[in-house]
C-alpha cells in the first residue's frame, strides 16, 4: 500500500471513532469481530491466482465453474417426509407438479435408528419426524409412478443407510432401472452423528466400514451416486461456529477419504461421488466466507495431500439447508423473510442444490402452503434478483475476501488441533467435538439472554399475547396402527426359507469383512425388514455408548 492510502486510512479511523455509535456488538453470529470497515490492505497478502483464482479454476474459491449458474441453476430441493409412504408419496408428486429439481426424503425417527415400524422403541413416534419405511415394500410405495431414472433423490439416513439404499436399489431393480443411471445422494455420515446428532446405533470403527463399503459399492455399481453427503448442518444446529462447522465438516470429509485410500480405492476413482452439506444462517457474509474457504481448503487438501490428479476430484460439491435452528415460533411468518437472507447467501456462495425451510417448522411438519412458499423463495432468487448474471459477485469485495481468508485459517488451527488428538475418532472419542460445540452454543446463548445479539420477536420487538393463526399439519395415530398392520400383513406373506438365508449371508458378511452391499439388497428383494438387518449386525458389530463429557 502506498503512503498516501495509508495516511488515508489513518485520517479515516479517526473520523470512525469519533462518530456515533449504537452499542451494537459488532461481532459475526460465530463471535468473531468485525471491522468498521474494509479496504485494500486487509487483502494485500492475498494472492489473486494462487488464492482466489478465476471462476472454474483451481483452487476454485470462486466456484467449481466457470460459468456458475449461467450454465445451469442450483437443483432446488424441499425436505418431504411424513407419516406414511402413501402420505409422502403425494407430496413428492405435489413438489415436482409445482417446479422442483429433486426430491429429498425425510425419515421418521424409527427408521433413522434403524427400527421398525412395530418396534417397542418405536411406539408414538411413526411417521412423525418423517416418513416410516420398514422394508422394500413402503419404498416401492414411497416412489409410486416416480421414475428412479428421470429424478435425483436426495436421502437424509446416516446408521441404517446402507439399508435404506438396499430398499431403493432394489426398487430401481423392479422398476427395470440400471444401476448406472440412478442419481441421488445419501447423507450417510456416521461421523457427525457421534458429534452432534446422535442418532447412531453401531461403534465409529464399524460403522466406517460399513460406508467405506458403499462407497467402493457405489465406484462400482452406481457411478452417478454420491454415497455420502458429509454433513455440517447438523454441527452448526447443535450450536457450533461457522468455522467449527467448516473445520469438522472436512475434516470428517477427509476421514471418508483416508479410509477409503486406506483400503486399497484409487481416489480419482471415489473422491468426485463425494459431495457436502453445510447450513446456511443468518450472518449473511460469514456464511458466504465459510463456502468459499471450504471450496479452497478441498481443492488443496485433495491435490496436495491425497493426490488426487482429477480435477474433478479438487471440486467440492455441496448442498445448502437453510438453519433450522434461527426458526422461531414468535411470529412466524418472520421465517420466510430469514430463509430468503440464509438462501441468498447460499446461492451467493456457490451452492449445487439447496433446500429451503418453510416457516411452520418450529409447530411441525410443514403444511403444503408452507412448503409452496419455500420453493417460490428460491425461485424468486434465481429468476428475479439478477444474481446469477454474474459468477461470484461478491468476488473482490476486501471484506468477503478477508473473512474468506480469516475461515480458512481458522479451519486450518482446527485441523491441527484434530491430528494432535490422532484424528477424528479419538478426538469423538474423548468428547472434543461435543464440548467445543457445547461451549460456543452456551456463549451465543448467554450474548442473546444479555441482548448483545438480537432475535426479531424473540429478545427484541416481541409481542405480547400473541395468537399464531398458521395451518399446522397433523400426524394421525392411524398412521402408526396402519404400519404396524402393513407389517405384520407383510412378514406372513414372505418367503421365510429366503429371509432367514438373508440373515446368515448378512451375519457371514460382515464376520468374514466382505462387502456388505450385495447381501443388502439381496436381502431386501427377499423382504427382509430395516429392523431385522440392523438387529443382524448388532450381533456382529456391538452398539456404541458414548462417552459423557462435562
Amino acid at each position: 500500500m502506498n503512503s498516501d492510502y495509508k495516511e488515508a486510512k489513518q485520517s479515516f479511523l479517526k473520523k470512525v471513532q469519533a462518530a456515533k455509535s449504537t452499542g451494537m456488538k459488532f461481532t459475526t453470529v460465530s463471535g468473531e469481530e468485525v471491522e468498521p470497515f474494509y479496504g485494500p490492505d486487509d487483502i494485500e497478502n492475498i494472492n489473486y491466482l494462487s488464492e482466489i483464482g478465476f471462476p472454474g479454476e483451481y483452487p476454485f474459491t470462486r466456484g467449481i465453474h466457470t460459468n456458475g449458474y449461467r450454465g445451469k441453476i442450483w437443483t432446488m430441493r424441499q425436505f418431504a417426509g411424513f407419516g406414511s409412504p402413501e402420505d409422502t408419496n403425494k407430496r413428492f408428486h405435489y413438489l415436482l407438479n409445482h417446479g422442483q429439481t429433486g426430491l429429498s426424503v425425510a425419515f421418521d425417527l424409527p427408521t433413522l435408528m434403524g427400527c421398525d415400524s412395530d418396534s417397542a422403541m418405536s411406539e408414538g413416534e411413526v411417521g412423525i419426524c418423517g416418513v416410516s419405511v420398514s422394508s422394500l415394500d413402503d419404498m416401492e410405495i414411497l416412489f409410486d409412478k416416480i421414475p428412479l431414472d428421470k429424478v435425483s433423490t436426495s436421502m437424509t439416513i446416516n446408521s441404517p443407510a446402507a439399508m435404506i439404499f438396499a430398499f431403493y436399489l432394489a426398487v430401481a431393480k423392479k422398476q427395470g432401472v440400471d444401476f448406472k443411471n440412478l442419481r441421488g445422494t445419501l447423507q450417510n455420515d456416521i461421523l457427525k452423528e457421534y458429534i452432534a446428532q446422535k442418532e447412531y446405533i453401531f461403534p465409529p470403527h464399524p460403522s466406517m466400514r460399513i460406508i467405506t463399503d458403499m462407497i467402493e459399492y457405489c465406484t462400482r455399481e452406481v457411478p452417478q451416486w454420491n454415497p455420502v453427503s458429509v454433513s455440517g448442518y447438523h454441527i452448526r444446529e447443535a450450536g457450533s461456529t461457522a468455522a467449527q462447522e467448516l473445520a469438522y465438516t472436512l475434516a470428517d470429509g477427509f476421514a471418508y477419504i483416508e479410509e477409503c485410500i486406506a483400503r486399497g480405492l484409487n481416489v480419482d476413482d471415489f473422491a468426485p461421488r463425494i459431495s457436502f452439506f453445510f447450513n446456511s444462517h443468518l450472518d449473511f457474509f460469514e456464511e458466504i466466507a465459510k463456502f468459499r474457504a471450504a471450496r479452497k481448503i478441498f481443492a488443496k487438501r485433495m491435490k496436495e495431500k491425497y493426490g488426487a490428479k482429477n480435477p474433478r476430484s479438487w471440486w467440492l460439491r455441496f448442498h445448502t439447508q437453510t438453519a433450522g435452528c434461527t426458526l422461531t415460533a414468535q411470529q412466524p411468518e418472520n421465517n420466510i423473510v430469514r430463509t430468503a437472507f440464509q438462501a441468498l447467501a447460499g446461492v451467493l456462495g456457490g451452492t449445487q442444490s439447496l433446500h429451503t425451510n418453510s416457516m411452520d417448522e418450529t409447530l411441525a411438519l410443514p403444511s403444503e402452503k408452507a412448503v409452496k412458499i419455500a420453493l417460490r423463495t428460491q425461485q424468486l432468487i434465481a429468476y428475479e434478483t439478477g444474481i446469477i448474471n454474474t459468477v461470484d459477485p461478491l468476488g473482490g469485495s476486501f471484506f468477503v475476501e478477508a473473512l474468506t481468508d480469516k475461515m480458512e485459517r481458522l479451519a486450518n488451527e482446527i485441523f491441527e488441533h484434530i491430528d494432535s488428538i490422532g484424528g477424528v475418532i479419538p478426538a469423538i472419542e474423548t468428547g472434543y467435538f461435543q464440548k467445543e460445540i457445547a461451549d460456543a452454543a452456551y456463549r451465543y446463548q448467554k450474548e442473546i439472554e444479555r441482548k448483545e445479539k438480537f432475535i426479531v420477536g424473540v429478545n427484541e420487538f416481541v409481542e405480547e399475547n400473541e395468537k399464531i393463526d398458521i395451518p399446522i399439519l397433523y400426524i394421525s395415530p392411524e398412521v402408526e396402527k396402519k404400519q404396524r398392520e402393513k407389517l405384520t400383513i407383510l412378514k406372513s406373506k414372505r418367503n421365510k426359507d429366503l429371509v432367514d438365508k438373508s440373515l446368515a449371508s448378512i451375519k457371514n458378511a460382515a464376520i468374514e469383512n466382505r462387502n456388505l452391499m450385495p447381501v443388502l439388497v439381496d436381502a431386501a428383494l427377499n423382504y427382509v425388514t430395516l429392523g431385522e438387518m440392523v438387529e443382524e449386525l448388532k450381533k456382529v458389530f456391538g452398539i456404541y455408548t458414548e462417552t459423557t463429557v462435562f
